[in-house]
């Protein structure tokens, strides 16, 4: 049997252990409140602090790829050698090697706009054929390159060297080159009949690397040519890509080495020869 002061004791001690509890819980919420909450500040922090880093990436493009990196040295080494060449170039021009070259070049460099660039295959004893030509409708002298730089037609003869270099043939050629200055000389293609097709083929290619014109073409040294009417046709083709004029032949291929119109290469026209 317990008396009434024990038992008060008793109560008393029960009491302060279940405040004591209470407030260890209060504590205890309060601590994990305070961490959670720290811990969300952190994440909206974070957050926003990816967000401002990339919206400043965005605006000053702080970074570049490689290829970008390569393309800034690649400039810089052009940079280099360009501010090399004009160095170079302003001595050149304090010797007065470079303005005494372009006066040459701009007079002697026949590579410019034309509209047609006409050869007019000939060859040896031909002369009376050529005569004809430039009392006909050839210009000659000052009058042919008034024709070059008004209507933008170029018109030469075309011939080869002969088998023996140096002969008479060649001298007369030369000596008629020199009175009219209006040939084109092949002087890599042996004039003989059977290589007339690849004469013409070699007269294309110089035309092609000496003057840029609109169209190249070739008559024989016993067609006339109406200049006026070919440069009106040939313009309403301008703008046209790979534009062919002419006659494109279709009837029988001769392999008879006798025949007048002998074709060395008459196989690679196919059965029949046709």
């Amino acid at each position: 049997m317990q008396s009434r002061g024990s038992s008060n004791r008793l109560s008393n001690s029960a009491f302060e252990s279940r405040v004591a509890g209470l407030m260890l819980a209060m504590f205890a919420s309060m601590a994990s409140i305070y961490v959670a909450s720290r811990l969300w500040q952190d994440a909206e922090s974070r957050e926003y602090l990816v967000k401002e880093l990339d919206k400043r990436f965005r605006q000053n493009q702080s970074a570049i790829s490689v290829d970008d990196t390569l393309r800034i040295i690649t400039c810089r080494e052009q940079r280099k050698k360009l501010s090399a060449l004009e160095t170079q170039l302003a001595e050149a021009r304090k010797e007065g090697f470079v303005s005494n070259q372009l006066l040459k070049k701009k007079d002697t460099d026949p590579k410019k706009g034309l509209l047609a660039v006409l050869g007019i295959i000939t060859t040896f004893g031909r002369k009376k054929n050529r005569d004809a030509i430039r009392k006909a409708w050839m210009p000659t002298g000052a009058t042919l390159k008034k024709l070059e730089d008004e209507k933008g037609i170029l018109v030469r003869f075309v011939v080869g060297r002969s088998a023996n270099r140096g002969n008479n043939l060649d001298r007369e050629i030369d000596d008629e080159n020199r009175q009219n200055n209006d040939f084109i000389l092949l002087d890599g293609h042996v004039e003989t009949p059977e290589m007339r097709p690849r004469k013409i083929k070699s007269f294309f290619v110089r035309a092609v690397e000496n003057w840029d014109a609109e169209f190249y073409a070739k008559v024989n040294d016993d067609v006339y040519v109406n200049i006026d009417a070919l440069g009106t046709m040939l313009s309403l083709h301008l703008g046209k890509p790979r534009v062919y004029i002419g006659c494109m032949k279709s009837g029988e291929v001769f392999s008879e080495p006798t025949n007048q119109w002998y074709e060395p290469d008459w196989w690679k026209f196919g059965d029949g020869k046709r």
